[in-house]
């Protein structure tokens, strides 16, 4: 079985797309082809189901792709360990994050980034299922999530904050002088993260928890879509106390604590709990304690 076929299959599956898969793995579209049916003749199974454009996988092919995707992210974390016994680490560090993590990504990424010249650091957003789920398939280096509200399973973890509520408005809107209390935000014209947001389910306990239901007015999935709501006039939000510092001196956001004295979230770097641990996890482990401490 050859590697760059498994890496055709995995980046075809991640696409959803000939042409663009064809084109990350640098081949051409025909040559992709060929390499997923000699996969699919070695294996006896059909993997994908395709007619002139990619439909989806086959059972098969659901079942294999973890499977090829840890073989082709042992690969990496092998060839990674080889390079970093005669020459400091180097290349891109992928690290997946939470929304409500994001503002750590500065203080980690920047004490990552001096320690390790040779990295260069590659962000994306997720939500906390799909960073456990690209940690077991290695095809992240370390996450940022909650560590205590549904954690995942088979990591080492570093705390690095502590997390509560902001409510945001705007200056020009009502608002009490210290805290917003539970039920008087819900009947706020709010915008929130959608459902599928593990901080979103985080909020709907909070409110159930004190005999509340709430119905936003409009739902997103990044921080960035909610304040630019706020900003509008219309909405206010609840958000995580962690992007205070990034609202500050803005002349129209106006925040304000939640009031309540509920226990803080722990928000951390994960890495995949696994034997031999590569050096990119080591090196996130090692910085993340020192930033901790």
């Amino acid at each position: 079985m050859q590697l760059r076929h498994l890496r055709y299959f995995v980046t075809l599956a991640h696409h959803g797309h000939f042409a663009r898969a064809a084109a990350e793995c640098g081949v051409s579209q025909p040559t992709l082809s060929a390499g997923l049916s000699a996969l699919e003749q070695e294996l006896g199974k059909r993997l994908v189901e395709r007619d002139r454009r990619f439909i989806g996988l086959t059972a098969q092919g659901q079942a294999m792709l973890p499977w090829a995707q840890q073989i082709l992210g042992a690969m990496g974390s092998m060839a990674q360990a080889v390079a970093a016994t005669a020459a400091p680490l180097a290349g891109p560090f992928r690290l997946a994050a939470i929304p409500a993590a994001l503002p750590l990504v500065g203080r980690l990424g920047d004490a990552l980034l001096a320690r390790y010249p040779g990295l260069s650091l590659v962000v994306h957003q997720a939500t906390s299922r799909a960073i456990e789920q690209d940690l077991l398939a290695l095809s992240c280096d370390a996450g940022l999530t909650y560590l205590d509200h549904e954690p995942p399973a088979h990591v080492v973890a570093v705390p690095l904050a502590q997390e509560r509520y902001l409510f945001v408005s705007r200056r020009d809107a009502a608002a009490p002088a210290v805290a917003m209390d539970w039920a008087l935000a819900a009947a706020q014209p709010l915008c929130l993260l959608h459902q599928g947001m593990q901080y979103r389910r985080i909020l709907d306990a909070q409110f159930a928890a004190r005999g509340l239901m709430v119905a936003p007015r409009a739902e997103a999935d990044s921080y960035v879509a909610l304040l630019s709501l706020v900003q509008s006039g219309r909405f206010a939000t609840i958000i995580p106390d962690g992007y205070a510092a990034l609202l500050t001196g803005l002349d129209w956001a106006r925040l304000c604590p939640m009031a309540g004295t509920e226990m803080a979230r722990r928000l951390g770097l994960v890495v995949l709990d696994r034997q031999p641990m590569g050096p990119l996890a080591t090196a996130a482990l090692e910085v993340a304690r020192e930033i901790a401490v």
